[in-house]
């Protein structure tokens, strides 16, 4: 017995075996148990007004749950800190908020999904349009306002998902907040490596984001994933957007290269 599952890249179907839709189920089922554990607890740690962990605790445990294993290489900053990622699938977000415990800047049309919005806006997700370019200065001026605050930041400059064999262009937009930054923070770019199987977790071409979700939790087998934190730089140092962006984007670049050939990645 099979189930209907559209492949991500050319819209043609792929049967999803028995076993895999168990697992899927079984893989949804636990991510509700965790948020049932984590929202009360998350809710209590407010109350009391004290820095919950549990938003983070239970992304790890999203990650983790759908077959991840994660390994983090460089020295990693731990506050103020602006990570700059490439970007693969929104299975990014669970692997790097569960290891790092930092906030994301996403569109704002992530925030008016159902229950994911929502989560998003407990994890302190800065949304901002990727349309609206007459609001830029606002965008920037909330990002520069959460940098005040000492949780990290991570930014996707290429503003889509690709197969993480290669990077798109990044966009500087979003450094303008750190044109000179409001106070004194490292950019720290860093590659998310998912190895040989990331065209299985990429989430590409017309494919939908529930699609994705659920060919990702009926998958068999672990999802290797490395971190790799690389040399933090002060954007200070580089005057406007354009060159922090660029700097940013030649660093990861290098590492993405590195990672492809097998040579270490520094």
């Amino acid at each position: 017995m099979a189930y209907p599952l559209t492949a991500k890249t050319d819209g043609s179907e792929k049967p999803v075996s028995i076993f895999g839709f168990l697992l899927l189920c079984l893989r949804v089922t636990g991510i509700v148990l965790s948020l049932l554990v984590c929202l009360p607890l998350h809710y209590l740690w407010r109350l009391f007004r004290l820095p919950s962990p549990w938003p983070r605790f239970f992304l790890w445990l999203v990650a983790t749950n759908c077959g991840a294993v994660i390994k983090t290489k460089g020295k990693r900053l731990k506050q103020d800190v602006f990570y700059v990622s490439n970007h693969i699938s929104w299975f990014d977000i669970p692997v790097v908020a569960g290891m790092t415990g930092c906030t994301f800047v996403a569109q704002d049309g992530i925030a008016s999904w159902p229950i994911i919005g929502w989560l998003c806006r407990i994890n302190k997700t800065i949304f901002v349009s990727r349309t609206n370019r007459m609001d830029v200065n606002g965008q920037v001026e909330v990002i520069r306002e959460a940098i005040e605050e000492k949780y990290p930041i991570t930014v996707f400059p290429e503003g889509t998902t690709t197969e993480g064999h290669e990077l798109l262009p990044f966009k500087p937009s979003l450094f303008q907040a750190m044109a000179p930054p409001p106070k004194p923070i490292r950019v720290q770019p860093m590659l998310l490596d998912y190895g040989k199987i990331s065209k299985d977790i990429a989430w590409v071409g017309e494919e939908t984001a529930a699609h994705n979700a659920m060919r990702l939790f009926s998958r068999w087998g672990i999802i290797p994933v490395t971190l790799h934190f690389l040399e933090p730089f002060d954007p200070a140092e580089f005057g406007d957007r354009k060159a922090i962006c660029a700097e940013a984007e030649r660093r990861i670049s290098l590492a993405l290269s590195a990672s492809l050939s097998g040579r270490p990645v520094v």
